[in-house]
């Protein structure tokens, strides 16, 4: 996938994330953050690819 793909499916996630962590259900925020990190890895993902060329 290119770097675009990962920056958008890592917006998404981040976005996901946050909603969840306004729950008040602790397994909800829980869920929340970890989705929000996920899709911090995903930019940074796209952020390297973007870097070396889209062949990693």
């Amino acid at each position: 996938m290119g770097k675009l793909t990962e920056n958008i499916k890592g917006t998404i996630n981040e976005t996901i994330g946050k909603a969840k962590q306004q729950s008040d259900k602790p397994e909800d925020k829980a869920e929340g953050k970890t989705q929000e990190l996920k899709g911090n890895a995903q930019k940074v993902k796209g952020k390297i690819q973007g870097a070396l060329g889209d062949d990693i």
